[in-house]
């Protein structure tokens, strides 16, 4: 695998050693400029680009390299007991 220049130069494994290649589930708190969304990280807030979804405060998004690529799509409802 090959990363970009601007990610960190090549990665030359299987895995990017950089990122891991793993995107990780974040809470959307704040929409901003359209493009731009403040998620609930594990340590405080994260600015991130969600150009690619249509995410919504309250939504949950896969985010990987700064970029929300996936909405995680919310869990249903338990059913009640009988």
């Amino acid at each position: 695998m090959t990363g970009s220049p601007a990610a960190g130069g090549d990665c030359g494994e299987e895995v990017c050693l950089t990122c891991s290649d793993q995107a990780l589930p974040y809470t959307v708190l704040e929409i901003v400029d359209g493009d731009l969304a403040w998620v609930a990280a594990g340590d405080g807030r994260e600015e991130v680009s969600v150009a690619l979804v249509d995410a919504a405060v309250g939504d949950v998004v896969l985010v990987h390299a700064g970029e929300a690529i996936a909405l995680v799509p919310p869990a249903p409802a338990p059913a009640p007991d009988p």
